[in-house]
């Protein structure tokens, strides 16, 4: 893929992710004075010109403090429940410490339906960058009560990520109990060091990433670089590091180097292609040959139906597909132009036959460019 110069540490567009071990007290209520301190850096930024998105995690915890559960639960309506009563506690505490400084927060909270929607993530976008040119500071979390998949198998680092997409973001900070990452587990090697600076394509990341040990949260640090690499497609640095030293963010902002820095490597995708990057459940799969697979990572390539080698799932013209590396690896998606049962009948044929095969052609790409983002 293309390189680029990526979006510094020093742009003002911000998306600052706070993790449940942060916003909690481990899990009995919110961590006031944690929020509070927060808030006072964040409204400083804002007096700075910052434009400062927050994405919240502590729902869910909030809620089993206020309902006296002492663990959480599994079923799913007892969860959506929880998150219902927790959202209430986690935006008083946010709007009451910014009201100290003159600002207004904003409650946004979306499913991964809004962003699938290509209407309604126009107009989720719409909404947040209006906010942030009003002054006001969108607090963002996932809808939780209405949810079903992602409450089960959700993120608010992948959260945080598609909504840096969604902004534009120069950069996106996910204030964690860790300093940042390391290339082995600290609690294991003594030796362990702290990455601080690599870009998103870098291996040693995926080497170095283990779960999450805290009871409350549900991603660790493969859900932290997995949120870094999807906020590269919108030219956003990441950076990963501690929400319990103070002044961190303002530390950001004075560009003291403070936890790990993940610098993008890709041409920033359009809008268009982010939305279909970003669309987190394809209906199904296609897998490609080596040459397809190669063509398609050039970059700028339609995918034709000769380069499939297989199909998998029911799909439906215009729906969502993933495709697949001759080893089974996602290297793209896109909007399919033939249904699964039609794709069956042309792969691995040259687009002049579609028209004999299936008794009619609407397009020669199985996936044209325009509706097909690399990965």
């Amino acid at each position: 893929m293309k390189k680029t110069t990526h979006k510094t540490q020093t742009g003002r567009r911000w998306v600052v992710k706070i993790g449940s071990s942060l916003v909690t007290n481990e899990g009995r209520g919110l961590n006031q004075a944690a929020i509070q301190a927060w808030m006072q850096e964040i409204a400083e930024l804002r007096r700075r010109g910052y434009e400062i998105t927050l994405v919240s995690s502590g729902a869910v915890a909030e809620g089993m403090s206020r309902l006296g559960w002492n663990q959480r639960p599994h079923a799913l309506h007892e969860l959506q429940a929880a998150a219902a009563v927790g959202q209430m506690g986690l935006v008083q505490a946010y709007e009451k410490n910014l009201q100290e400084y003159n600002l207004h927060s904003a409650q946004v909270l979306l499913t991964h339906e809004d962003l699938r929607n290509r209407k309604r993530y126009i107009n989720a976008r719409s909404t947040l960058c209006t906010l942030l040119e009003l002054g006001v500071i969108p607090v963002v979390n996932e809808n939780d009560t209405v949810a079903t998949e992602e409450i089960r198998f959700g993120d608010n680092d992948n959260l945080a990520a598609l909504v840096a997409n969604l902004i534009s973001a120069d950069v996106l900070i996910i204030l964690t109990d860790q300093d940042g990452i390391y290339d082995k587990n600290p609690q294991l090697h003594q030796d362990a060091k702290l990455i601080h600076e690599c870009n998103a394509d870098d291996s040693k990341l995926d080497s170095a990433a283990g779960p999450s040990h805290h009871a409350l949260g549900r991603g660790g640090m493969v859900t932290k670089i997995e949120a870094a690499r999807r906020a590269e497609r919108s030219g956003t640095t990441t950076i990963i590091t501690s929400g319990k030293k103070p002044q961190t963010l303002l530390a950001v902002a004075d560009d003291k180097h403070v936890g790990t820095t993940i610098k993008p490597t890709i041409e920033a995708l359009t809008a268009r292609k982010q939305w279909i990057a970003n669309q987190l459940q394809p209906v199904g799969s296609i897998q490609l040959d080596a040459g397809a697979s190669k063509v398609l990572l050039s970059g700028g390539a339609s995918l034709l139906p000769v380069g499939v080698s297989a199909v998998d799932g029911k799909f439906s013209r215009g729906d969502l597909v993933a495709c697949l590396d001759h080893t089974g690896r996602e290297i793209a998606r896109g909007l399919v132009n033939y249904n699964s049962s039609e794709t069956r009948l042309i792969l691995g044929k040259a687009s002049g036959e579609i028209e004999t095969i299936l008794g009619y052609v609407d397009e020669p790409e199985l996936i044209h460019r325009d509706n097909l983002a690399v990965l």
